[in-house]
């Protein structure tokens, strides 16, 4: 075993010290042992990626009719009533697949499939993000730790159409910067549905959350986007969350997620074996809130509030 030198102890020490200073107080996460994927009845409708068959969806954006748009708002509206009964179940002690099993529970009480189980291999039912992960964690048996925060990505397929929603919950007592964090990354969702209406480029929401970022000190990881939704579970147009140049412009009947993922350090990320979970490469936490959002005549609907 190698000893350190005395230098070396400060040196360890120095940027331990610095790291608390830019990140915070919490522990860095790896991937646990999970247990395997649940199962779903006979019965319960499930989206055509399970059936084996490929939806195809359009290049442009699509432009619902009122029945798909009745649709739309039934499935958001699983998915979002799920996330508020989650909040509460999220715990100090808890596991993340605890909450994979409640998410999975519910959503076939409620008549409708997890949408991401065994979405291109996905094991589980639900993507739960905690600290350095920023995005498809894989629930697993670690309990929760008192300082942590989660990120819960819930979708669901119900009668023919997919509503997709998250939140980053806080475990216990959080220390300010992840507490500043969180309250940031929900100030830029909120701002950036505010300007969303007809005729609005979809590039603005980027050019709103960035601003808004900067004005916290904080960064925009660009590698994720946004996305139309509806019998699809991705399609046009992306959304991105940071400057951008994507052409096109929101039109009433439009539905699409916004979905921006936020963290203290840099921008890169780095994807693990297991081919679905992110982290953040400097180690340093990060924080997603996502709506499923509707263009009307006047504005924008939250589906997903």
């Amino acid at each position: 075993m190698m000893e350190l030198s005395r230098e070396a102890f400060r040196s360890v020490g120095r940027f331990w010290r610095a790291n608390i200073r830019r990140f915070g107080i919490y522990d860095k996460v790896h991937p646990a042992e999970t247990t395997p994927s649940r199962l779903v009845p006979e019965h319960i409708e499930k989206p055509d990626y399970i059936l084996g068959k490929l939806l195809n969806t359009s290049k442009k954006p699509e432009i619902k009719n009122e029945e798909q748009i009745k649709g739309m708002r039934n499935s958001c509206n699983v998915a979002a009533n799920i996330l508020k009964i989650v909040q509460p179940f999220v715990q100090p002690g808890v596991t993340t697949d605890d909450i994979d099993e409640l998410v999975h529970t519910l959503s076939l009480e409620a008549g409708a499939y997890p949408s991401p189980l065994h979405y291109k291999g996905f094991p589980k039912s639900v993507c739960t993000s905690v600290n350095n992960v920023a995005v498809h964690g894989i629930p697993d048996l670690r309990p929760l730790q008192n300082g942590d925060i989660v990120n819960v990505d819930i979708t669901v397929f119900f009668k023919g159409y997919h509503g997709d929603c998250s939140k980053t919950f806080l475990v216990g007592d959080v220390d300010d910067h992840g507490l500043h964090l969180v309250h940031a990354t929900e100030d830029c969702l909120n701002q950036a549905i505010k300007i969303c209406g007809p005729d609005v480029p979809f590039c603005d929401i980027g050019f709103r959350i960035h601003r808004i970022a900067k004005r916290h000190k904080l960064t925009v990881l660009p590698a994720f986007v946004g996305h139309g939704i509806g019998k699809y579970f991705h399609g046009p147009p992306e959304i991105y969350h940071t400057q951008n140049r994507y052409p096109g412009l929101m039109k009433p009947g439009m539905t699409f997620t916004i979905e921006p993922v936020l963290s203290h350090g840099n921008e890169n990320t780095i994807l693990l074996e297991d081919g679905w979970t992110v982290t953040t490469e400097d180690g340093a936490r990060a924080a997603q809130a996502e709506h499923t959002i509707l263009i009307t005549e006047d504005g924008a609907e939250i589906l997903t509030k």
